[in-house]
């Protein structure tokens, strides 16, 4: 059997195409139903995002060609449509492939964590539909430890990489613990949902949102357990906020320096973090110059993030090597498994021999013949029978011009390597 990788990214194919072949809840059970049923493979994983879809086999070394013709039928898609878009991995290049996904490397962020749990996900339903099994399953296990090495050794997954990440992380390097501020978020979008996300997970208990409407507001706070205002009531609760942050699509300011000025008598001048990651700009930019107003601007986050990323890349390069290592560490050991195999076959077959001869030397000497003949006879046979694979393996590679063949099976069978002699 042969490890192959199969799939199509965000590097390689449209958003509309990755939509075409993405395997659905309902789809994923009905795709390893017909993997399970396919005598070509003995186990499979599929792993479907919406960056990716990849597909992970342990098949026979001559089915690469219908593995790809299967996916493509499986979606209904036309081959030429997908096949400039795919890419195939094979043995340690697939094993490579899984673990580089796993820890981040091939993401469309450079270091995120979530692909590993989306990672961890596929192989769980793989053996809850008991598609998977043997190597593989110690494939995805080693992989597992894998990721979790890199995370340990490296820094590739501590930095802000995203405006929402970044405004969270400054937050925290201001105030000593989230747990006791109260965050105003102005807005209830993508972002700001991200944020109060990073935000509650790091203790961030106290979360205030004002939002336009409040019914997209009244969703966000559901999840958060967060209190609900208007944009119209900001100045009676802006006191009120240690942090503010701030993302809404209103092409005027919502945040004006009065009102802030306001906010800060009330607060007996206790300092305010106003994070505004809005274009156009939510906050005056007048605002920065009061005293006791920590004011950033998108532009200051996409600065840090930068920042980030460039350490994430340094980082990145330890990762790789941590990957190279554990993919060839873990290719050496399956070879091994053939090793084991073929060791078991040569042995049984050798076994085979001498009980057939010792068979027919004790027919001949129940029959009366004499005994040092028969055991002359038997170590001349045995000798001829065991050596007569190996020969005709000397002739064929000495016949073919074929030196390094020929020093292999030289030293297969005990003997010293001829350019020694």
């Amino acid at each position: 059997m042969s490890l192959l990788a199969i799939g199509i990214n965000h590097n390689t194919a449209s958003v509309e195409l990755r939509e075409k072949v993405a395997f659905s809840p309902e789809k994923l059970a009905e795709a390893h139903k017909q993997l399970e049923a396919d005598s070509n493979i003995k186990s499979g994983v599929i792993v479907s995002t919406c960056n990716r879809t990849e597909i992970y086999f342990d098949v026979k070394p001559a089915s690469r060609g219908k593995v790809i013709d299967w996916m493509t039928e499986f979606h209904q898609v036309k081959p030429e449509e997908i096949k400039s878009c795919l890419y195939v991995h094979e043995d340690q290049a697939a094993i490579k492939h899984l673990m580089r996904v796993s820890c981040g490397l091939d993401s469309l962020v450079l270091g995120e964590p979530q692909i590993l749990g989306q990672v961890k996900q596929a192989y769980s339903s793989a053996r809850e539909l008991k598609s998977v099994d043997g190597t593989m399953e110690k494939l995805f296990q080693k992989t597992f430890s894998v990721a979790k090495r890199v995370r340990t050794e490296t820094e590739i997954g501590g930095s802000a990489v995203s405006v929402a990440y970044a405004a969270c992380t400054l937050a925290k390097h201001i105030f000593e613990s989230l747990s006791k501020s109260t965050v105003l978020l102005v807005g209830a979008g993508e972002t700001i949902e991200l944020v109060a996300k990073h935000l509650s997970d790091n203790g961030c208990e106290n979360i205030i949102v004002a939002n336009r409407t409040r019914e997209r507001a009244l969703g966000l706070a559901k999840q958060f357990n967060a209190e609900v205002i208007s944009l119209e009531e900001i100045p009676d609760h802006l006191h009120r906020a240690d942090i503010v942050i701030s993302s809404t699509a209103s092409p005027l300011p919502i945040i004006g320096k009065g009102m802030v000025e306001t906010a800060l008598k009330k607060r007996k001048r206790q300092p305010i973090l106003i994070v505004d990651i809005a274009v156009p700009r939510d906050v005056e930019q007048q605002v920065g110059d009061l005293n006791d107003i920590y004011l950033y601007t998108v532009d200051d986050l996409q600065s840090i993030v930068q920042q980030n990323m460039e350490q994430r890349k340094v980082e990145a390069i330890q990762a790789e090597a941590i990957v190279s290592e554990e993919s060839i560490a873990f290719m050496t050991w399956l070879r091994s498994l053939h090793a084991v195999d073929s060791i078991r076959e040569f042995r049984t077959s050798a076994n085979e021999i001498r009980e057939e001869l010792i068979a027919k030397s004790l027919q001949s000497l129940a029959a009366g013949s004499d005994p040092e003949k028969v055991l002359l006879e038997l170590s001349n046979k045995l000798t001829n029978r065991l050596i007569h694979a190996p020969t005709r393996a000397l002739q064929s590679a000495a016949e073919q011009g074929d030196p390094e063949k020929l020093s292999v099976i030289r030293q297969s069978i005990g003997l010293d390597d001829l350019q020694q002699n």
